[in-house]
């Protein structure tokens, strides 16, 4: 029976958050909550919408006691699971270290099938639009790689050509302008690659 299955969930949920909350009033620090639920892995999990801070996460814990990490223990490095692939940890490590911040990126957008592009200026935190595409920018800037120069943005982008979709990120990660390949934005008909980042 589903219904009482999740009566059974939320059920166990409220008294948990009961235990934590009379935990936390009787001394126990909330790093210990947080080193022992953080990277929690079990369904659902994955991304992450409505929350620029917390993009992804490998369980509900996991994503309650990051949000907690971030808010009240200032643990901004707590933004995402530590189950990345190789390549996100590259990335991640690359940004992290020297992102100087700017104000907008400029994307070209390429439809394979026309052989169409257009140049598209996407403000932090704004969304845009190309063709089906919904695309959204929430870090830019330039970061000091092998003492190269090179423009990086974290991107999220949505397929709103069936309903379904309006909620699925089909790309939702770092792409650099010298090297997209890196992370490839992979699209039957569309292309997107990152020009640079700009203050002005």
């Amino acid at each position: 029976d589903t219904n009482k299955e999740g009566e059974l969930v939320k059920a166990m949920m409220n008294n948990f958050a009961i235990a934590i909350s009379l935990g936390l009033q009787y001394g126990v620090p909330l790093e210990e909550y947080v080193d022992a639920f953080i990277d929690t892995k079990f369904e659902p999990s994955g991304n992450v919408v409505g929350n620029d801070r917390i993009l992804s996460a490998s369980s509900i814990l996991d994503y309650v006691f990051r949000e907690l990490a971030i808010s009240y223990l200032g643990k901004e490095e707590l933004d995402e699971p530590n189950d990345f692939s190789n390549n996100e940890k590259k990335i991640k490590t690359k940004t992290d270290n020297s992102l100087n911040q700017s104000s907008h990126a400029i994307i070209i957008g390429l439809d394979k099938i026309t052989a169409k592009s257009s140049q598209i200026k996407i403000d932090l935190n704004e969304i845009k639009k190309f063709g089906p595409l919904e695309i959204k920018i929430l870090k830019c800037g330039k970061v000091k790689i092998n003492n190269k120069i090179d423009d990086v943005a974290y991107m999220q982008v949505k397929d709103l050509s069936k309903s379904e979709n309006e909620k699925v990120f089909i790309f939702n990660g770092w792409t650099f302008s010298s090297d997209p390949n890196l992370t490839p934005f992979d699209h039957a008909i569309y292309d997107l690659q990152l020009v640079n980042c700009n203050t002005a």
